[in-house]
């Protein structure tokens, strides 16, 4: 194992409670790594995670760096940069007379985009989110570009640069965002005010609309190159942070980042995009999820992810995975392609609280994360989380937690739970505790109704991915009351969204804005792909990829004529385009639309435009690929450690129920519920009348009879 000559594959992701690792290498089993996160310096708790893979591989942190071949990362430092608003100061140079374009955002919809269904119904009451930019950083200068990329009026270079130094040295702004009107189309002016910036501040952080988000919509691509411009210097540094760690440490490759599209992008390239970071951790868990469902033949799932912050789905049918209509981050809309990702802030670290006057129980969407984290980590966490309710109902066994290299205090957890949630509500521990494990397993089946049934798609023809530390506590409740018939934990289920960095492509994504009536010769949309496709290939030799290796997908944005909106639409035929396949593109979109608003709600006779062109460029990564065990005996006795009392929900109370150590399941075994299945990284729990499987790759498999 220690030989220099092998070769390892290594990914991490940080999430807000732990940081989790995945090692590969040809024709050796899969090795898994987790620590704790480390805010705010979250790169030591990179190193930590590796280190923990290292050990049972009897190998140092050193040892394994220097045999890695590629290094793949995601993180949760540009969410965790908007959402605690300790990203840069901000200046915002835009076109004279526009100034208000941020603040005003879509008019009345900014005033609750974003919330909550209960907070909407209260439009009275909203306001619209605090922006990033303070009103007395944004500077509006005389230039003008017109709607068809032609300059009107040249930009006055001397009030831009008088215009900038009031920013920098009378407001004190670390990092400047430009956007113009129309600069998608000619982003001349933009490129001068970033020249004068650099001839004057350097070290500046600039961000430009035109780079960023070269896209129709004033607010949007504002919007966009704002939030780039005020995490953009975390997250450089963040990133530049790593890579001066790793190398400290032995490694000397590539390193990836992943995007929230569910690409890779090299380093250098992703710290100047802290946008693409953007929720890039359960974009990677998508892609896990689908790698998985296709290893299994598995093309629809719903794929799950519980850790300490968050739970999240997503929807995975036929294969294809969706993308956001509006991405949005705490309110604030994007224009970037982003993996749907739904979220709530119920998971194993979100506060147990109770609603003052009412005493109405609450699960989040506040978060302990990992420091001081839950009361039971015994780091000073003083109030009760999800966690220390899976500790009171017999979920967690205190002594094996993350392998047993950290003990748990159950009698902390049980203390401050008594006197905060169990006695105000006049009820014992356990019953309280049963009640609050309740409470989120609805919240969590109403996200999925939401995103499932509430969309017209039936969860029963689904199979239902279980990932991250805690969803394999919860999966069996939420699972039956979606009548889902199968939930597949991973073998990587605590780390899955490092597995998916690993499934993951070099992705570049670009795109034209060009008005286009249907139907327009397919030579004129073949010339508008042309130089994102030279671009592209160029781009893609530079990191290595050619040939099969590279995979070009093109798209076209449609709409009816006197639309707003548009629908992204693939081309599945051959390419460059010919009349039949621009025809077949048509029809498409039109199959889309009225998937996305109902069966004859398209209407040719309107008349089509064709508004972006989009492409795609992938450089196919190499995938690890998985080796499946022969299996053995249905008998599970040999893993059988244990009986102890645990939350059953079909007797209402606590009741015995056989305990399992998943490192001596093989695959084959078969653990009828009640149950509980101890893994190194996640706890799995079988309520009554669920059969759980050990398949030949190592996961468990539940059927729900």
């Amino acid at each position: 194992m220690s030989s220099t000559k092998q070769k390892f594959l290594v990914a991490t992701d940080v999430g807000g409670t732990c940081t989790d690792t995945i090692v590969f290498s040809a024709g050796e089993p899969v090795h898994l790594g987790k620590a704790l996160s480390t805010p705010p310096n979250f790169a030591a708790g990179v190193l930590d995670s590796i280190r923990s893979a290292a050990g049972p591989m009897g190998l140092t942190l050193e040892s394994l760096l220097a045999q890695t071949e590629l290094f793949v990362h995601g993180s949760t430092v540009v969410d965790n940069a908007i959402f605690t608003r300790e990203g840069a100061k901000v200046g915002l140079v835009t076109t004279a007379g526009f100034e208000d374009t941020l603040l005003v955002t879509r008019g009345a919809y900014g005033r609750w985009g974003g919330l909550t269904e209960d907070r909407m119904k209260h439009p009275v009451k909203t306001e619209r989110a605090s922006p990033l930019v303070d009103a007395d950083c944004i500077v509006g200068v005389a230039e003008r570009t017109d709607y068809k990329g032609a300059i009107l009026r040249e930009l006055d270079l001397a009030e831009t640069e008088r215009c900038l130094k009031r920013l920098i040295s009378g407001q004190g702004v670390e990092a400047v965002a430009v956007s113009f009107l129309w600069s998608f189309l000619n982003p001349t002016n933009e490129h001068k005010v970033r020249d004068i910036l650099a001839r004057i501040a350097p070290d500046i952080y600039c961000t430009l609309s035109s780079d960023i988000a070269p896209t129709p919509g004033e607010y949007e691509r504002t919007s966009t190159t704002v939030i780039n411009a005020y995490a953009g210097c975390i997250s450089k540094a963040y990133i530049q942070n790593l890579e001066q760690l790793l190398r400290q440490s032995g490694y000397g490759g590539a390193v990836m980042i992943m995007q929230g599209y569910g690409g890779l992008l090299p380093a250098q390239e992703a710290a100047e995009r802290a946008i693409g970071m953007l929720e890039c951790g359960p974009a990677a868990g998508v892609i896990g999820s689908r790698a998985l469902g296709e290893l299994l033949k598995q093309p629809d799932v719903i794929a799950t992810d519980m850790g300490g912050t968050t739970f999240k789905v997503s929807v995975i049918q036929n294969g294809e995975i969706e993308y956001a209509r509006e991405p949005m981050v705490d309110r604030f809309h994007y224009a970037q392609p982003k993996i749907e990702v739904v979220s709530i802030g119920a998971a194993g670290g979100s506060i147990v609280w109770l609603e003052p006057g009412s005493n109405v129980p609450h699960v989040g969407p506040r978060s302990a994360g990992s420091r001081p984290g839950p009361v039971c980590y015994g780091l000073g966490g003083e109030e009760p989380t999800l966690t220390d309710v899976f500790m009171l109902i017999g979920y967690m066994d205190p002594e094996i937690f993350l392998g047993g290299t950290m003990k748990l205090d159950k009698e902390c957890a049980y203390r401050v739970f008594a006197e905060k949630i169990a006695k105000p509500l006049g009820l014992s521990v356990e019953e309280a505790a049963f009640g609050i494990y309740r409470v989120a397993a609805a919240q969590i089946t109403d996200l999925i109704h939401e995103i499932t049934v509430e969309r017209g798609l039936d969860p029963r023809d689904f199979v239902l991915h279980a990932f991250g530390g805690s969803c394999g506590m919860v999966c069996g409740m939420f699972g039956a009351e979606l009548n889902v018939r199968r939930i597949v934990v991973p073998y990587t289920a605590s780390v899955n969204c490092a597995f998916g960095l690993v499934s993951a492509d070099i992705v570049h994504e670009y795109s034209t804005t060009t008005v286009l009536p249907v139907p327009s010769p397919a030579a004129v949309v073949n010339r508008i792909f042309a130089p994102m496709v030279q671009k592209a290939l160029k781009e893609l030799q530079r990191e290595g990829f050619a040939g099969d290796r590279v995979r070009l997908d093109w798209a076209v944005d449609f709409r009816y004529s006197r639309q707003v909106h548009e629908v992204t639409t693939p081309v599945r035929a051959a390419t460059p385009l010919d009349e039949s396949g621009l025809r077949q593109l048509a029809d498409d979109f039109e199959s889309i639309y009225e998937r996305k608003y109902g069966k004859g709600s398209a209407y040719r006779e309107a008349g089509m435009e064709m508004t972006q062109f989009r492409l795609t460029a992938r450089g196919l990564m190499e995938k690890p690929e998985l080796e499946p065990l022969p299996l053995g005996s249905a008998d599970a006795s040999a893993a059988r450690v244990a009986r102890r009392p645990i939350f059953v929900e079909a007797k209402g109370g606590m009741n015995e129920a056989d305990i399992y150590d998943f490192e001596k399941l093989v695959p084959g075994n078969v653990v009828e519920g009640p149950a509980v299945i101890h893994t190194p990284i996640t706890t799995i729990v079988l309520q009554t009348g669920q059969r759980g499987s050990c398949d030949p790759y190592r996961n468990i498999v539940i059927d729900l009879r």
